[in-house]
C-alpha cells in the first residue's frame, strides 16, 4: 500500500467513521504523527534528499569552481578532466580527496557552472522528411551462434527517414563489399532509390580522409563509382558521438531490431538462413506504428514507394576483382588469406571475384573454385579434391596434409572413405592403396556422393576396392532411385553446382528470327513429286 493510499483511507476513516488520531495510527499500524500529516494534507509532503557533506572536498569547492569556469573560454580539447583537476590539487594545494567524491562533484557543478555564466545551451531541430527523399544507413555489432559457434557479426541497416521502413542484412564484415551488398539487397527490396540524401558515419568503406572542419569527404574511388550508378547523394555526419543525431533514427532502428528480434542469440546454420528470416521480421515491421504517428509503417511505405527512383537497369557488381598468381602449393592469397585452386593452375594468374561472403575464381570465363570468405588473419582452406592429380604421383603426401584434414572436419571425407582406404593399403600396400583411394575420390567429380558411398561398401562387402567396380555400384544406386548418376563434367572442380543447360550466350540468328512475323502461307502441295517415286527408272543398254 503507497503511502498516498493510507492517506486517502486515513482521511476517509476520520470523515466516515469519526475516529480519534490514536485509533487510526493503531488501525493502520502508522504514528500518530503521520496521521496528523494526513489529516492536513491528501498528498505526502516531498522527502528532502539528503545533503551529503564532503568534509575533505569542502575547502577545495571553490578552487574547483574556478578551473571549471575558466574552462568556458578555454580551447576544447585543453579543458580540465576529472583526472587533472585530482591532479593539480595534489600537485598545488597538497590535497587528499577521494576521485569518487570529486568526480560526483565535478558531473553536478560543470552544467550548473555553465548555466549560471548564460553558456548557450545545446538544442535539437525536428527535421521534415520528405516522401521518398531521405534515408540512413549504419552498422551494429550483433552476435550469432553460427554452426553452434558464436561469432560476432555485423548487421547492415537502411532506413527510409519519412516511413521508417527498414531494411537489414547480417554479414561477417562490414568491409566495402558487405558495405556494398547491403545496399545492393536494400534497394532492391524497397524497389527504388531515394531521391535525396542517405546519411552515412564516416565509414571506411565509403570514406578515405575527413576534410578538417569541413562537411568535405575524400571518398573511395568504388564507393564514388556505386552511388553515382544509382544516382543518390551521400551526406556524411560530423565525426565521433557529435554526429550521432545527425542520422538518429538508424542508430535506434539497430538497437531496437536487435533487441527484438535477435535475441536471444540467434541459432543458425548459415548466414543465408538467418538473412532469409530477417525478410519475415521485416514484414511483421509493417504494421507497427512508430511513436504517436497515427499510420503504420507499411502504410507509409506505400505512400513512399511511388516517389522513389526507379533502379537502374544493370547490377552494379560490388565484388573486388584481384588478379593473384597461384603459388606452388595451388594456393592464392585474398586479404591475408589463402584458398587452394585446381593444381593444373599452379603458376598462372587468375582472376578472383571478393564479395562479402564468398571467395569465385576464375581462369579466363570459367569458373574453377569458389570458397566461403575466410575472415581471420592467416586463415587458410583448402579442398581436397584441387590436389587429387598431384596425389597420384606423390600418394605419400596424402596421409599427413591439411587438405586432408579439412576434408575430414567438413565430413566430405567420410568413415566410408576411411575404410576403404585401410582395405586397399591392407591388400595392395600404402603406395597402391592410397593411389586407389585417389582414383574413387576422383569420381566424386561426376557422382553423385551419396551414391559413391553406397557402391563404396557394396564393394568393400565382396572384397572389392577397384574404383570400376565401385563406380558400376555407384550407379546403380542412382538407377535404382530412378535418377541419373552423372551431376557435372569429369572435369568439373569439387562442391561447384551443376553447369546450367541453358547457353550463355543468346545467338543474334535466332534473336532475329524470334522476332520475324509469322508465316502464314499454306504448305506446299507434294502431290506431283511423289508420282515421280513411282516411276520406274529403265536400266541403260
Amino acid at each position: 500500500m503507497t503511502k498516498e493510499e493510507i492517506y486517502l483511507r486515513i482521511r476517509r476513516d476520520s470523515w466516515r467513521e469519526g475516529l480519534s488520531i490514536r485509533a487510526l495510527a493503531r488501525k493502520y499500524g502508522v504514528h500518530r504523527r503521520l496521521v496528523r500529516e494526513a489529516l492536513a494534507s491528501p498528498t505526502p509532503k516531498p522527502r528532502r534528499p539528503p545533503v551529503r557533506r564532503s568534509p575533505r572536498l569542502d575547502p577545495y569547492k571553490k578552487t574547483i569552481d574556478d578551473w571549471l569556469r575558466a574552462d568556458l573560454v578555454a580551447p576544447k580539447k585543453q579543458r580540465h578532466t576529472v583526472k587533472r583537476i585530482d591532479a593539480r590539487l595534489q600537485q598545488e594545494l597538497g590535497a587528499d580527496v577521494p576521485y569518487t567524491t570529486l568526480r560526483d562533484y565535478v558531473s553536478l557543478r560543470r552544467p550548473q557552472i555553465a548555466a549560471e555564466e548564460g553558456a548557450p545551451t545545446e538544442g535539437f531541430i525536428v527535421r521534415h522528411n520528405r516522401p521518398g527523399a531521405d534515408a540512413e544507413v549504419d552498422f551494429g555489432d550483433v552476435w550469432v551462434n553460427l554452426a553452434g559457434t558464436v561469432t560476432k557479426c555485423y548487421l547492415f541497416a537502411f532506413r527510409l527517414a519519412y516511413s521508417g521502413k527498414a531494411v537489414h542484412r547480417i554479414t561477417m564484415s562490414c568491409g566495402q563489399q558487405a558495405f556494398l551488398e547491403g545496399h545492393v539487397h536494400a534497394l532492391t527490396v524497397l524497389g527504388g532509390v531515394p531521391t535525396g540524401q542517405v546519411r552515412y558515419d564516416n565509414l571506411s568503406p565509403a570514406v578515405s580522409r575527413v576534410i578538417f572542419r569541413s562537411r568535405s569527404r575524400e571518398e573511395s574511388p568504388r564507393w564514388a563509382a556505386f552511388h553515382a550508378h544509382y544516382g543518390f547523394v551521400p551526406f556524411y555526419c560530423e565525426p565521433g558521438l557529435r554526429g550521432a543525431h545527425e542520422k538518429g533514427g538508424v542508430e535506434g532502428q539497430v538497437g531496437y531490431f536487435r533487441r527484438n528480434y535477435l535475441t536471444p542469440v540467434p541459432e543458425t546454420g548459415t548466414l543465408d538462413e538467418l538473412n532469409a528470416r530477417l525478410r519475415t521480421f521485416e514484414l511483421a515491421e509493417d504494421a507497427r506504428r512508430i511513436g504517436l504517428r497515427i499510420r503504420s509503417i507499411g502504410q507509409d511505405f506505400i505512400h513512399e514507394a511511388a516517389l522513389l527512383m526507379p533502379l537502374p537497369g544493370e547490377v552494379f557488381e560490388t565484388g573486388l576483382v584481384l588478379t593473384p598468381r597461384v603459388d606452388r602449393y595451388a594456393m592464392i592469397t585474398v586479404k591475408m588469406c589463402r584458398y587452394s585452386v585446381p593444381a593444373r593452375f599452379i603458376g598462372h594468374q587468375v582472376r578472383v571475384v571478393l564479395q562479402a561472403a564468398e571467395v569465385i575464381v576464375h581462369a579466363g570465363k570459367t569458373e574453377i573454385a569458389r570458397h566461403e570468405r575466410l575472415t581471420g588473419r592467416g586463415e587458410e582452406r583448402l579442398l581436397l579434391d584441387h590436389y587429387l592429380e598431384v596425389l597420384l604421383r606423390k600418394p605419400g603426401a596424402l596421409a599427413g596434409s591439411e587438405a586432408l584434414d579439412q576434408a575430414r572436419l567438413d565430413g566430405t571425407f567420410t568413415a566410408t572413405h576411411e575404410a576403404l582406404w585401410a582395405a586397399a593399403k591392407s591388400a595392395l600396400g600404402d603406395v597402391d592403396g592410397t593411389k586407389a583411394l585417389v582414383k574413387v575420390l576422383l569420381l566424386h567429380r561426376h557422382l553423385h556422393h551419396a551414391d559413391l558411398l553406397t557402391g563404396i561398401r557394396a564393394a568393400l562387402s565382396v572384397g572389392s576396392f577397384t574404383h570400376d567396380v565401385i563406380a558400376l555400384e555407384a550407379r546403380k544406386a542412382a538407377e535404382a532411385s530412378g535418377r541419373s548418376p552423372t551431376v557435372t563434367a569429369l572435369d568439373q572442380p569439387q562442391g561447384l553446382p551443376p553447369e546450367s543447360d541453358q547457353p550463355q550466350v543468346t545467338s543474334l540468328t535466332m534473336h532475329r528470327v524470334a522476332q520475324l512475323p509469322g508465316d502464314s502461307r499454306p504448305l506446299p502441295a507434294l502431290d506431283a513429286w511423289d508420282q515421280l517415286l513411282r516411276v520406274s527408272r529403265k536400266e541403260p543398254s
